[in-house]
């Protein structure tokens, strides 16, 4: 499965391998699987790193250095995609409209945003109920 890892689980995977957001994101790069990533989410990461976890900006740039080996990074198409307009946060909707252009399976997230949106394809998970998935 193509699974595109939304910016919230990559932080929280980054923080600690010792959580449920890490295990997805092994499970998610692991084969069979395929994890996808678009530039929003590296350049969201770093913002809020920057912001948010100043002190912790090593760990993060060893985190994607060791992520973008393993990861395919998919661009974001310009035009806008008809689903869209079921995400709320506009900021959201480039992550989504990368997710549908790279043919993703699923989108990995823990923002009410998507998982309240009730699209279908990709499928919206949470770490929690893709690690739970047979």
């Amino acid at each position: 499965m193509r699974i595109l890892i939304d910016t919230n689980v990559l932080i929280s995977a980054a923080l600690s391998a010792n959580g449920v957001p890490f295990q997805a994101y092994i499970k998610a790069t692991s084969y069979p699987n395929h994890g996808l990533i678009c530039e929003q989410n590296v350049d969201e990461m770093k913002r809020i790193f920057n912001k948010k976890f100043p002190q912790r900006l090593e760990s993060l740039n060893k985190f994607l250095s060791i992520a973008l080996l393993t990861l395919e990074l998919v661009p974001i198409p310009i035009d806008e995609n008809l689903s869209e307009s079921q995400i709320r946060d506009v900021n959201d909707r480039p992550i989504l409209r990368a997710a549908i252009n790279a043919k993703a399976d699923i989108l990995l997230t823990g923002d009410k945003d998507f998982l309240e949106s009730g699209l279908k394809n990709p499928i919206i998970m949470t770490p929690a109920m893709f690690l739970n998935m047979k």
